[in-house]
């Protein structure tokens, strides 16, 4: 059997997907991996720790039966912003400050003050801590000696092509996550390189996500037990394959997604940039797509699981059983419960690093399945509060795409259906490692393009409809969430009342 393999390096850990030509999935396993908050604010990940934990699922693919010698083709992808520095033996610098980090507050409002209006023009997008130009700023300002041993810059997924390839190169779409590139230039735009402290040398060539951009090298086969000679795509980033991995791929296509961070995206035939969103190009060259993107989505489950239910390690794959099922139990509203999933700052729609989460409505007959299911509800309304936005672009659904390893979940899949009020399509598999097993399958020929790669391998894998009684008391809810949140953004006004980084 001919297998493609998608390789998918989330904010939270390493995902391998083994596809057939059909589309069917021969085998998945996912490895996680550590991210590093040495202050309040910062998250910083090691690029060493994204080969281990791509080894290991790779062994346990291999361990289930999955036979890496039929691998032909593989991408990779990975979250956005996060610049890997290598110095001139192509080794990291330091470990990589990840699109969570909120260091970069001060960078940021120097930016805005001084270009903001050039850097929307140029690149589409208003300065944020999210962003690798004020990360690479503050770097420039508190660790000089970093940037002055750079001298080459990629990003996730192409630090992991690198590793397989040993070729440098990254893509358009990436390279739109920097606040450095020119979107209608479709190049780095030097004069915002410049800002870095670094050379426009030390950036990498581009190429198409489906495009091969080498083959598995001998000693990367033997670390990873795929067969030398394999092709490798250039990939893109986990959101865009996530898109097109849904199969979003027609304007009017909105995409949700329940993963480590949570997105609204928006699919369109042309940009519509905007102040409190971000705008990407497509892995189909020509369409655009707009992000609402909330910064903690399951990763907050997450949190509560190792806090709560785990907090001396050892969490098991059944615990999250168990809080499905408490948090089942628990009706609509938690017995009035809520959260705010602003564990990490917030992007969409407040831009406001100062914001904390928060759980309000405690009582005494509060249950521990009421905090579960508050989770739950808090970020879907999140969500929710992520496509205003993009209802004020004049950006309507035709149809929802639930995607996400939240999606797995009928609970809050359910919840999520019920909090938009739309019919909710979940495709199979319709994650990032899939989408990025179809652009593997289009470098090696075995499809003739990208938009016919999804419709010869994607199908939907159920359908969830709203409850309209739920759907309206969600509607009432929501105005509560909104108003909670606008009577505490003031009390997170400062980095020291949030506890924030300077």
């Amino acid at each position: 059997m001919e297998l493609l393999l998608g390789i998918d390096f989330g904010t939270g850990g390493c995902k391998v997907t083994a596809m057939g030509i059909d589309g069917s999935v021969a085998g998945e396993a996912s490895v996680e991996y550590a991210t590093h908050h040495d202050h309040p604010g910062w998250s910083e990940q090691d690029p060493a720790d994204w080969i281990a934990a791509m080894r290991e699922a790779l062994r346990r693919l291999a361990s289930a039966g999955v036979r890496l010698d039929d691998v032909r083709a593989v991408a990779a992808d990975g979250s956005t912003h996060n610049a890997v520095l290598l110095d001139d033996e192509w080794k990291p610098v330091r470990r990589t400050i990840m699109w969570t980090d909120q260091r970069s507050v001060e960078e940021c409002r120097e930016l805005r003050e001084k270009r903001g209006d050039e850097i929307f023009r140029t690149c589409y997008q208003s300065p944020a801590p999210t962003w690798t130009l004020p990360q690479l700023m503050w770097m420039r300002r508190h660790e000089p000696e970093a940037i002055a041993r750079t001298r080459h810059v990629l990003f996730v997924k192409d630090y992991i092509r690198l590793f397989l390839t040993g070729e440098a190169a990254t893509d358009r779409i990436e390279a739109q996550g920097t606040l450095f590139y020119d979107m209608e230039k479709r190049d780095w735009a030097p004069e915002l390189v410049e800002m870095t402290g670094l050379p426009l040398s030390a950036l990498p060539r581009f190429a198409e996500p489906a495009a091969a951009a080498g083959r598995v090298t001998r000693e990367a086969a033997r670390l990873t037990g795929l067969p030398e000679g394999a092709i490798v795509a250039t990939g893109t980033s986990d959101s865009a394959v996530e898109d097109y991995g849904a199969g979003a791929v027609e304007p009017g296509d909105l995409v949700v997604k329940l993963a480590t961070a949570g997105n609204v995206n928006a699919m369109t035939a042309e940009a519509h940039p905007h102040p409190r969103t971000l705008t990407y190009g497509h892995v189909i060259d020509g369409m655009w797509y707009s992000v609402s993107a909330t910064n903690a989505a399951a990763l907050c489950q997450r949190w509560m699981r190792d806090a709560f239910y785990a907090p001396g390690g050892g969490a098991t794959p059944a615990l999250w059983g168990e809080m499905e099922k408490e948090a089942a139990a628990s009706p609509i509203g938690s017995g009035g419960v809520m959260f705010h999933p602003y564990l990490q700052g917030e992007r969409c729609p407040y831009w406001d690093p100062n914001l904390r989460g928060s759980f309000t409505g405690v009582s005494i007959s509060s249950k521990r399945g009421d905090f579960c299911r508050a989770l739950m509800e808090g970020v879907a309304f999140s969500l929710r509060d992520c496509q205003r936005t993009l209802l004020e672009l004049g950006l309507p659904a035709k149809r929802v795409l639930l995607i996400g390893g939240g999606a797995r979940s009928a609970l809050w899949s359910q919840i999520v259906a019920d909090v938009f009020n739309r019919t909710a399509l979940i495709p199979e598999p319709g994650d990032a490692s899939f989408g990025s097993c179809l652009l593997a399958g289009v470098a090696a020929g075995f499809y003739p393009s990208p938009r016919e790669a999804v419709s010869a391998a994607l199908h939907i894998r159920r359908q969830v409809e709203p409850d309209k009684a739920s759907a309206e008391l969600y509607d009432s809810l929501f105005a509560r969430y909104r108003a909670i949140h606008d009577a505490l953004a003031p009390v997170y006004s400062t980095a020291d009342a949030a506890g924030g980084a300077k």
